[in-house]
């Protein structure tokens, strides 16, 4: 089957990009899913050509089952299917990076977001209470405000900001803003990122604070990169 699927994204290889892949002697290579908005790393599997061309011919990623011997086209029985955003391989051709969307926020068979949650000395029986994957920085940072505000902790500045409502959340809000402004006025490269950094962290605080979650601004920002250009 010849791939056909077609994307915008820049990350999608010319469709005869398999040729270039190095298989190994059972014609598979693993291939590791990460979340299109904040780059967690969702599971690993093995696909094959088949599962490759399928992949690119649906949109919807499909692997190669080493235990059924058989092509697995994921969440097609549960639900959770991954549609493919991106997909790269590696310098030495027999990695695959695969950057999906991922259907109900599910990518283990356990009902974790993440097959990654281990941790501890003893496996776990993972599950929707199992702890999320590492992430990028906001994303991480945001996971450190909405566990304050859930389980407020003494002398936390955080929970000073969120006691105080909007009114101290966003008075905070219109100082670091001010902040950044002037920084940018006195071009100085340390002096803006370290104000940009204080002004992402109380929006966080902000939207922590009305329910909204960190993942919603991202989607806001993944739907405008494809929206037509404003007049």
């Amino acid at each position: 089957m010849q791939a056909s699927f077609q994307s915008s994204d820049p990350g999608f290889p010319d469709p005869g990009f398999i040729e270039a892949l190095r298989f190994n002697e059972a014609g598979l290579i693993p291939a590791v899913a990460q979340d299109w908005l904040d780059g967690a790393v969702l599971m690993v599997a093995w696909m094959n050509r088949e599962a490759i061309e399928s992949t690119c011919a649906s949109g919807e990623v499909h692997y190669w089952s080493r235990s059924r011997q058989e092509l697995w086209h994921k969440g097609a029985t549960s639900g959770h299917v991954q549609r493919l955003r991106s997909l790269r391989y590696d310098c030495d051709a027999d990695v695959l990076l695969l950057t999906v969307e991922q259907s109900g926020e599910v990518a283990c068979h356990t009902g974790a977001r993440s097959c990654f949650y281990e941790q501890g000395r003893e496996p776990s029986a993972g599950g929707p209470g199992a702890a999320p994957p590492p992430a990028d920085a906001c994303t991480e940072l945001m996971r450190v405000i909405e566990g304050r505000r859930n389980h407020p902790e003494p002398g936390s500045y955080t929970n000073t900001l969120l006691e105080g409502g909007d009114n101290r959340i966003l008075k905070k809000i219109g100082e670091e803003s001010a902040e950044f402004v002037m920084a940018c006025k006195d071009d100085e490269a340390g002096a803006i990122a370290g104000e940009a950094a204080d002004l992402v962290f109380h929006l966080q605080v902000a939207l922590a604070h009305h329910g909204v979650s960190w993942r919603d601004v991202q989607q806001v920002l993944a739907r405008r990169r494809g929206a037509p250009r404003r007049p």
